[in-house]
């Protein structure tokens, strides 16, 4: 990964734990890695345990960010999600998978942010 992408990826990943934030969400834990991979933010939406994958783009070149979630990765995310319910003690109340997409434009200015609640 080129330290270009990776520093993006940390700023949308910053970006995203802000705007949760600043919708109500508190934040449970950001990077939680597993042998089935890394879950980027898992928060809690009131009673709802909500895992996010956080995707960003500074061009449309190869598609729309949430488009770069498919099959393999919901599988990856749904495996990585249980692990944490294991490791956590499970959770009482309804679970959620989210995307959130963002796009960053020159001097990495953030220009969208969508937010797709129950992705998969």
């Amino acid at each position: 990964m080129t330290m270009h992408r990776k520093t993006l990826g940390r700023r949308g990943e910053d970006d995203a734990s802000r705007y949760l934030v600043s919708k109500g969400y508190r934040l449970v834990q950001r990077n939680f890695r597993c042998p089935a991979g890394e879950i980027d933010i898992i928060a809690l939406d009131g009673r709802t345990m909500v895992f996010v994958e956080v995707r960003c783009r500074s061009t449309d070149s190869f598609g729309l960010p949430q488009e770069s979630v498919g099959r393999q990765k919901q599988a990856k995310l749904r495996l990585a999600a249980r692990h944490y319910l294991a490791a956590a003690g499970g959770h009482i109340g309804p679970l959620r998978f989210d995307v959130l997409a963002l796009k960053y434009g020159p001097g990495q200015r953030l220009e969208r942010l969508e937010h797709i609640r129950n992705a998969f």
